[in-house]
């Protein structure tokens, strides 16, 4: 059985994307849809883990629903020197 979630993916371009999630009853995995191995080097400290995923959740499972706009320029942040914000975060402009 299939378990659907709506979620935002920002590759190639941001876009709505239905995707499958873990089985929360999952025995394997705890709903975690996958289990961590970690793993050491020869001095027996940690060196990083290994992930091998669940059969109860298939990651690459996913279909776009809508790709969302890019950004209007006016919004966009820009680096021109000018910035209204101040060094602390509050506007120098007046209210009014």
């Amino acid at each position: 059985m299939i378990r659907l979630r709506i979620q935002v993916a920002h590759w190639p371009r941001r876009a709505l994307v239905l995707t499958d999630t873990p089985r929360p009853d999952c025995s394997n995995c705890g709903g975690f849809g996958g289990i961590e191995h970690p793993y050491g080097d020869d001095n027996g400290e940690y060196a990083g883990s290994d992930w091998e995923p669940c059969e109860c959740w298939n990651e690459s499972r996913r279909w776009l629903l809508i790709p969302l706009p890019n950004r209007p320029r006016c919004l966009r942040r820009h680096d021109n020197g000018r910035d209204p914000w101040g060094p602390d975060g509050y506007s120098s402009e007046p209210p009014f």
